[in-house]
């Protein structure tokens, strides 16, 4: 199987990685896991068939020799028995060659290599009882249990299963089989006759020798079926994966071949026609887009006219308000504060209908964000002044030029200014500017009654409030954050807020220090240094170089930046 790409194939030098090689082949692989699984269940399989089949014929063979080997002992115990009882013999030397006779006829009708003759014991003397006869092997093996029992019963047969020490020096399965004999004239014997089993066990291991070979090769034509269905299969799975990535890739023309009625033809069809239905649906959405863009600059274009010619006359009429009664007085300011209102709003939404439709162009400039920092506090100085709040700047780093368009990014921090003034509560408000080697960030800390996690989570959304009861104090529209968010991506930088309730936020914009480059990390950490992470905010002073020493709780923090 060949290994996927971006996957380290497995080898002998890297054996300590082949558990997690392993484990991320079997996450990753779904026909690795199959394969995998079915040579795992089928040699479980495999293994309790042949276990069962290898005891059978083992118990079988065994039992089969064992019959055969008790009939050649029962022939053999009465054909000696009737040898005996038809001699006459009355002297030692008789019943000796009588004894010999017998043993003779015994090894020919039984073909036992292995022969005990041995005289039952607690029987009178007899000085013509012939001597004790025992084979070589044979006396080892010839249990207590066994005597016993062939001692105790006269008529009986019995055997024991044992290892008889073969020519080789090794040793073979086998049988003693034990019964008793009469010699007249010299009392009982017992008659032990033992059989190999070699024959059987050569028979046994031949036959599972050959399963285990069958086995293996069953496991490897399984393993070799198995990648090649399971790769069938998988084909027009993967081929719906690559066109699936295709279709997210905006190749919306691109569809699964189908071949064939069967199930998987049915998915290709399937897939096909959820992709005809994603096109069509998303040609609808684009252009339902591209008219609302349209709309929306038609509409504000159109509009400018007669605001312009309403400001124009409110203009005029607030130039004359001090000669007005009182309360036409109030009416012109009224009018004249809200054609302001109304013209920003306007801007704001030509600007969004930009964005949206991609037509931005940046007019980048060496531009020192520093100076833009505090040109734009002054800029706000007087309103400041007015909600009480004490706005500071501290620039440990970004005394340099950077490649910025100085309009949009002023717009940035005027919005990030005016919204921390808003929703400061008359609290000191600090800038940070700080910089390294690969970016320039700008931070503005308010301590007022902050958001909660879910408010950050929509700060950017457009003409989104966290209180709609809240009405605007300084003029804005509700896009203007949305707007920032939009610029700082124009510039390939983010825009991220930090927010706790009571504690305040900190909005921190981070852009590269030139244009097209990597931002890896931030200057300005996020949440800020003086979250340190208790449950009361304590704004204690403002010291020579305008920090801010807070104690807040765990913050909220949101990420505002989008790939470019």
């Amino acid at each position: 199987m060949a290994a996927e790409p971006g996957r380290a194939p497995l080898s002998w030098r890297g054996w300590r990685l082949w558990p997690q090689s392993f484990t991320a082949l079997w996450r990753e692989s779904l026909q690795f896991r199959t394969v995998l699984i079915t040579i795992g269940l089928s040699s479980f399989a495999i293994l309790v068939i042949g276990a069962y089949l290898s005891f059978s014929v083992q118990a079988n063979l065994f039992q089969s020799r064992l019959d055969q080997v008790l009939g050649a002992s029962n022939r053999a115990d009465i054909a000696a028995q009737r040898v005996l009882e038809s001699s006459d013999a009355a002297d030692r030397a008789a019943v000796q060659g009588v004894f010999s006779s017998a043993r003779g006829l015994i090894e020919t009708t039984s073909s036992s290599q292995y022969i005990a003759l041995i005289r039952v014991p607690d029987q009178e003397a007899s000085s013509i009882a012939p001597q004790d006869l025992v084979s070589p092997g044979l006396s080892s093996v010839l249990t207590p249990e066994l005597r016993a029992q062939v001692q105790a019963d006269r008529d009986g047969q019995f055997w024991q299963s044992v290892s008889l020490a073969n020519d080789s020096g090794g040793a073979d399965p086998g049988v003693v089989v034990g019964t008793q004999i009469e010699i007249p004239e010299a009392g009982r014997y017992e008659l032990y006759l033992g059989y190999s089993f070699a024959d059987a066990d050569q028979t046994l291991r031949f036959v599972q020798l050959t399963g285990s070979i069958g086995a293996i090769a069953l496991l490897i034509m399984l393993a070799v079926i198995t990648l090649f269905v399971v790769r069938w299969v998988i084909d027009p799975i993967r081929q719906a994966a690559l066109t699936s990535r295709r279709l997210a890739g905006g190749d919306l023309e691109v569809r699964m071949p189908e071949k064939g009625a069967d199930e998987l033809a049915t998915l290709a069809r399937s897939f096909n026609g959820m992709a005809d239905s994603l096109q069509a649906r998303i040609a609808e959405l684009a252009e339902l887009s591209v008219m609302q863009q349209r709309f929306v600059s038609d509409v504000s274009h159109e509009l400018r006219t007669p605001l312009t010619t309403i400001r124009l006359a409110g203009d005029v009429l607030d130039a004359q308000r001090e000669s007005f009664p009182p309360d036409t007085a109030r009416t012109v300011e009224l009018l004249h504060t809200q054609t302001e209102r109304f013209e920003l709003l306007l801007s704001d939404l030509l600007e969004i209908s930009r964005y949206d439709a991609g037509s931005v162009t940046l007019a980048l400039e060496s531009t020192n964000l520093v100076q833009l920092a505090g040109d734009a506090i002054e800029s706000m100085h007087t309103l400041a002044e007015q909600r009480g709040s004490d706005v500071r700047l501290v620039a440990p780093g970004g005394h340099f030029d950077s490649e910025l368009d100085p309009r949009r990014i002023r717009r940035i921090v005027r919005n990030l200014l005016g919204n921390a003034i808003e929703h400061g509560e008359g609290r000191p408000i600090v800038v940070t500017v700080d910089s390294d080697e690969a970016a320039v960030a700008l931070a503005v800390r308010d301590y007022g009654f902050g958001m909660t996690p879910e408010d950050a989570e929509r700060v950017f959304d457009r003409f989104w409030r966290a209180d709609p009861s809240r009405k605007r104090t300084i003029g804005g529209t509700g896009l203007g954050l949305a707007i920032s968010l939009e610029d700082a991506v124009a510039h390939g930088g983010r825009l991220e807020v930090w927010s706790a309730p009571s504690l305040g936020s900190c909005f921190r914009l981070t852009l590269p220090r030139h244009a097209g480059d990597e931002i890896p990390s931030s200057p300005i950490p996020l949440p800020p240094e003086d979250a340190a992470g208790t449950a009361t905010a304590v704004l204690d002073l403002i010291d020579s170089t305008g920090s801010v020493t807070t104690l807040d709780d765990e913050p909220s923090t949101r990420k505002g930046a989008r790939d470019a």
